[in-house]
């Protein structure tokens, strides 16, 4: 497999995708919803998705593509290759702000990903690794994460989970939230995880998300030396949706046994 060539490729459709988002700025949005009110989807987030099957079937047609919007494939599971797309990763930002999302994309093989590309689409700041090559932003290389302590952590993390919600027992996570330097929230779950990967933010957290959001950020997370698992320790499974924690080297550990162990994730 000619993953240099994959690669190539998938970071020239990522920009030419955004190209076209960048475009529909000025143009009214059709907006529905989906599970519930808060849950939405635009004509442009099915339209980008369409736009990535349609090359990558142009090109390899014996690949695999699961997407948000439910145009790729119906997968059992992730022999060969895959890609993992998310046309649009923060839509509410993108129909309230015009910032911060991304279009995020992993190609993984045998359920081990080799490519993984992040797109901050306003900034025109393409985050993209091919495992064991490095991570680079735009043509500039990132570089190797750090250890840092709780005390000194940034902790990306959804004020949902400090509250009284239906999911979890909110108090899990307050003290991690109380001993940390600070918290932040962004609302877009491929952007957070370039956070850890860039040193803006020292971990993530968020109790639920699905595989397309994550795809693209963990390859670059891993690039760097990051580790990234669901709240339970556990290697994250591509076919379900689940918890997802990365974090810095030295940091992950640390948060894992001393604030996630006796949490029913």
């Amino acid at each position: 497999m000619d993953w240099e060539k994959i690669y190539s490729q998938a970071m020239h459709w990522v920009r030419e995708a955004g190209e076209k988002i960048r475009s529909s700025f000025d143009q009214t949005l059709d907006i529905q919803t989906k599970s519930n009110p808060n849950d939405l989807v635009t004509n442009m987030d099915k339209e980008i998705e369409q736009f990535f099957i349609r090359k990558i079937k142009q090109e390899y047609s014996d690949h695999k593509i699961l997407g948000e919007e439910g145009f790729g494939d119906q997968l059992e599971s992730m022999q060969g290759i895959v890609w993992l797309i998310d046309p649009i990763d923060g839509t509410m930002n993108f129909i309230h702000q015009q910032r911060n999302f991304a279009i995020s994309l992993g190609v993984y093989e045998d359920g081990v990903g080799k490519v993984g590309l992040v797109y901050d689409v306003v900034h025109d700041e393409l985050y993209h690794a091919r495992r064991g090559n490095g991570a680079f932003l735009n043509k500039k290389p990132i570089p190797l994460l750090e250890k840092a302590t709780v005390k000194e952590a940034i902790i990306a993390l959804n004020a949902t989970w400090v509250m009284k919600n239906h999911r979890i027992d909110h108090n899990l996570l307050i003290p991690l939230a109380r001993d940390a330097r600070g918290t932040r929230s962004y609302g877009s779950a491929a952007l957070e995880l370039i956070f850890v990967a860039t040193g803006r933010v020292d971990a993530y957290i968020s109790l639920r998300l699905a595989p397309w959001d994550y795809a693209g950020g963990a390859v670059i997370v891993e690039e760097l030396g990051g580790i990234i698992t669901n709240l339970r320790g556990e290697r994250l499974d591509c076919l379900s949706q689940d918890s997802v924690f990365a974090a810095k080297p030295g940091l992950h550990q640390t948060i894992l046994e001393e604030y996630l162990k006796n949490g029913k994730w």
